[in-house]
Parts: C-alpha cells; structure tokens; sequence
C-alpha cells in the first residue's frame, strides 16, 4: 500500500489556520487531522480531542522522555506536541493527514518526513495579525506582546515553505489551500 502524506499548516497566531483547516476538510475527503497535545488551558468553544488534548505539564514531560511525539515545542509558554503514534497510524494506511504546529515544529518534521509539504498561512500584515488576536480576546496585553513578537520572527521564515498563502481573504485563501493540496495529490508530487 502506498504511504499517505503529510500536509503541514503553520505560521502565526492569527493568521486563520484553523479557519481554513476546517474549510479544508470540509472541502476534501480522505484527509486526516492530527490533534495536538497542550498543556495550554482549555478556551471557551474549544472541547478536549477536538481541538487538542489538554495534558498537565508534568504528563506531557513524561510523553517527551518516552519519545511519543512526532515533534514538540513550547510556544508562547504553554508546550505542544504532535503524537507519532496517530500520524504513523494514518501514513501507513496510505491515508493523507494534516497538522497544524509551529515553524520551530515544522522543521523538527520536516527532518524526519522530509516529504512532507511545508504550507506557510499568514496574515497581510503584523497590524492585521494584532486585529485578529484583539477581536479574539482570548490573550492579555503581554501574552498579545509575546505572539506579536514571535509572529514577526515567524513571518521572516516563510520562505523555508513549499507554498505561502496570505489570509487576506477566507474565501480566496481557502480556494488557494484546497487547489494546493489537490494539485500535491494529483502529480504525486513530493516537496523539497
């Protein structure tokens, strides 16, 4: 059986990633999602196994000694990692799965799955990015410092990606994601 592929969206907070994964997946079949471990707190609309599975600090160090994840970072200071166990599960029954991680973990998967398709999603801009994550109301003044930070630092990676799609326009930017992955499932294509 011919092995799946990895998809992965990244880029800074705010940009719409997870707006455009769910038009994704309303869009195309056959394709899975691998949801994160965190030891970020749970957000208002957010449920555990859908968005990501909320762990203790002290559980996702032991996941990190027993070598359970894919890749895994601290971000914004919260961890978040990605279970080998379920992405190896959906490569080897041939089936594609996306996942949605940091730059920093992006390189991490990159280096073992070197087949892997590098998708950069990002904002127009760092002032449209701040809208964003100030109409979310989900961050204090310095946790909006931290990501605005962080997000011009990751804005300056995006050439290491196979395709960047700018979210100045949900409807545009999703049309651009879905031809993206239809136009890697048709040629076959591997990336870099």
């Amino acid at each position: 059986m011919k092995r799946g592929r990895l998809f992965i969206l990244s880029g800074p907070a705010g940009a719409g990633k997870g707006t455009l994964r769910n038009i994704l997946f309303g869009e195309l079949d056959d394709l899975a999602y691998s949801v994160s471990h965190t030891t970020r707190k749970m957000r208002p609309g957010e449920a555990e196994g859908r968005d990501y599975h909320y762990v203790s600090r002290d559980e996702f160090g032991k996941m990190v000694k027993s070598n359970e994840f894919l890749e895994w970072a601290e971000v914004h200071g919260d961890c978040y990692g990605t279970a080998k166990s379920g992405v190896e599960r959906v490569l080897g029954e041939g089936r594609d799965i996306v996942l949605e991680i940091d730059v920093d973990g992006c390189r991490q998967v990159k280096e073992i799955e070197p087949g892997a398709v590098m998708i950069f999603i990002t904002a127009p801009s760092i002032d449209e990015l701040e809208n964003r994550l100030k109409g979310r109301g989900t961050e204090t003044p310095e946790q909006m410092d931290v990501r605005l930070r962080d997000a011009a630092a990751e804005m300056k990676r995006a050439a290491e990606y196979d395709r960047v799609i700018v979210n100045d326009d949900v409807g545009r930017a999703s049309r651009e994601l879905v031809e993206t992955i239809k136009s890697y499932r048709k040629a076959g294509r591997r990336c870099k």
